[in-house]
């Protein structure tokens, strides 16, 4: 191994090692002591419940574990969102942490929650509530009451789309939170431990003068036997996810798009850290199909990223080591597209755990002309056989410079992004480095809405990278001082410049990211086949349709 390989690995270690240490942040939830309290009323915690709901070996990919990362609120905003699979059938499943307030709903909360429902709406994907909630965190209701609705508007789509929706209520389900339950196809109740009602005893005694306690009021036996809410009354925790398990067994779920799932198995299960659970597992279809392992190790990921990201690595080393070595139905590990042409993209055909894929991944970081055009085209011939697109990003956005505007570098990047924004088979994107500027947009950035987004470690993304954009400001300034004649503060110049620079890289860093649920989790490189494994499956839920259809091409 070089120096430079050795280099790059142990900065990213580092950046892992101190990933694995904010998701021990999230797991934590709202600290021991209260940890401690919920296991001494004999409950379960959020992933412990999770633990148990999902197939045995089974690996749960975690969704958005860094929400609210850097707000004022609890790393991972007091509800688990992700992807398992309960008896062969991929679901959805979100649990409240009632470590954390109680499980309250913050401002974070929705969003998380809101990202959750619109990939299971894509997916087609059942969704597992696991409730145990005091509803809304009150001295935030302005920026949850309006938008909070949105939740139970989905759950019925959900249920309208034949794709169903599972509550299983572990604790307190009050005021708005009682219509999850309420709203839900199929509602499992513990019993002494469920609560679900509008109001609580002591604003049921404020508004009406009724006394009553909570067990008459919305206990779990109450609803079993006389509201009805109630379909199944579990006796414990381990019984209510015991009913879950059934229940999903019974519904007769098959995949619209293919046939199979992926049923990832790992002999890691540890709940310690969000997305521990999917190294080293494999994403296999449950009907078996035929591929390889990757022709290069995926611990040579490690090896690629430059600790500067002004330095250009080669994509064609991380497809390597992601998608399926050769076989004898995969004559070729990347069948590359236009090799010769638009360097800077490197663009092909690949398969991921025997799921084709069409990928584009930048190379040289600086899109010119004839990437943008390279790219729309392979857009449109993925969209023509109907194959999902896999974005890697490491771009500082299009090239800029007389030469390139007189070139139509507008228009060129225009119709790449043309081609994104209409192109309607399922898209995943990477962001393994640098992702700037307009870059970010023709390369799938959030904005256009990827069925999932992921980021590593080394990942940065704005709208140019901090020296540039402090740079432009300092010309700027400059130039202003001199339009009005006066002598320019060279080190207060500096000062702007240094401050600027810090801000933007604070800004621009995965956590930052993933903390505005800017992607749906910054994840280990290594992990990257098994999540994208995992991804493609349940894409596959759904039929995947390419578009002939895209807007107006400036020539």
């Amino acid at each position: 191994m070089s120096d430079v390989s050795i280099e790059r690995r142990e900065a990213m270690l580092d950046k892992i090692a101190d990933l694995d240490a904010q998701h021990a942040v999230a797991v934590a939830g709202g600290g021991e002591r209260y940890v401690e309290r919920h296991h001494a009323r004999g409950k379960l915690l959020a992933r412990e419940r999770i633990e148990l709901l999902v197939d045995p070996g089974s690996a749960f990919l975690e969704l958005s574990p860094l929400a609210g990362w850097g707000s004022d609120f609890t790393v991972g905003a007091s509800v688990v969102t992700g992807i398992g699979v309960i008896e062969g059938v991929e679901c959805m499943i979100t649990a409240n942490d009632p470590t954390v307030k109680g499980g309250a709903s913050n401002p974070w909360t929705v969003r998380k929650i809101f990202r959750a429902s619109q990939i299971a709406e894509e997916n087609g994907l059942p969704t597992v509530a696991l409730v145990e909630s005091g509803g809304a965190d009150l001295p935030t209701q302005k920026e949850i009451f309006i938008p909070g609705g949105k939740l139970f508007r989905d759950i019925t789509r959900s249920s309208a789309a034949k794709v169903p929706t599972v509550a299983l209520v572990f604790g307190n389900s009050t005021a708005g939170g009682a219509y999850v339950p309420g709203m839900s196809d199929y509602t499992v109740m513990v019993r002494e431990q469920a609560k679900v009602f509008l109001g609580g005893p002591p604003l049921v005694k404020m508004a009406t003068g009724e006394e009553s306690d909570d067990e008459s009021l919305g206990g779990a036996e109450m609803h079993a036997r006389t509201s009805g809410l109630a379909d199944y009354l579990a006796e414990d925790e381990h019984d209510a996810i015991r009913i879950g398990r059934r229940i999903v067994a019974r519904l007769n779920w098959r995949k619209a798009g293919v046939s199979g799932g992926f049923e990832a198995r790992s002999a890691r299960t540890s709940t310690t850290d969000p997305l521990v659970e999917v190294r080293g597992a494999s994403a296999t279809s449950l009907e078996t199909r035929p591929y390889a392992e990757p022709e290069a190790d995926p611990e040579g990921l490690l090896d690629l990223i430059p600790t500067d990201l002004k330095e250009p690595f080669d994509p064609r080393e991380v497809i390597a080591r992601i998608a399926d070595g050769r076989s004898e139905t995969n004559g070729a590990v990347f069948d590359e597209f236009k090799p010769l042409y638009g360097a800077s993209l490197v663009t092909g055909w690949a398969q991921i755990h025997g799921h084709p894929v069409g990928i584009l991944a930048n190379a040289q970081g600086v899109l010119f002309s004839e990437e943008a055009q390279k790219a729309t085209q392979f857009i449109q011939l993925a969209n023509q056989v109907d194959t999902p697109l896999l974005f890697l990003h490491n771009t500082t956005g299009y090239m800029v410079g007389k030469e390139y505007e007189q070139g139509g570098i507008i228009k060129h990047g225009a119709q790449m992004i043309n081609a994104v924004s209409n192109s309607t088979v399922p898209h995943i994107s990477v962001l393994m480095g640098a992702s700037y500027g307009a870059g970010n947009y023709g390369m799938n950035g959030r904005a256009f809405d990827p069925r999932f987004l992921f980021t590593w470690p080394s990942a940065k993304s704005a709208v140019m990278g901090p020296a540039q954009l402090a740079g432009v400001l300092s010309i700027v300034a400059r130039a202003a001082a001199g339009a009005k004649g006066r002598d320019y503060d060279e080190e207060g110049d500096a000062g702007m410049r240094a401050m600027v620079e810090q801000m933007i890289e604070e800004q621009s860093l995965p956590y930052a990211l993933s903390g505005m649920l800017y992607d749906d989790g910054v994840i280990d490189p290594r992990d990257t086949r098994t999540v994208l494994g995992i991804c493609l499956s349940v894409i596959a839920n759904r039929p995947v349709v390419g578009t002939d259809r895209f807007g107006v091409f400036r020539t």
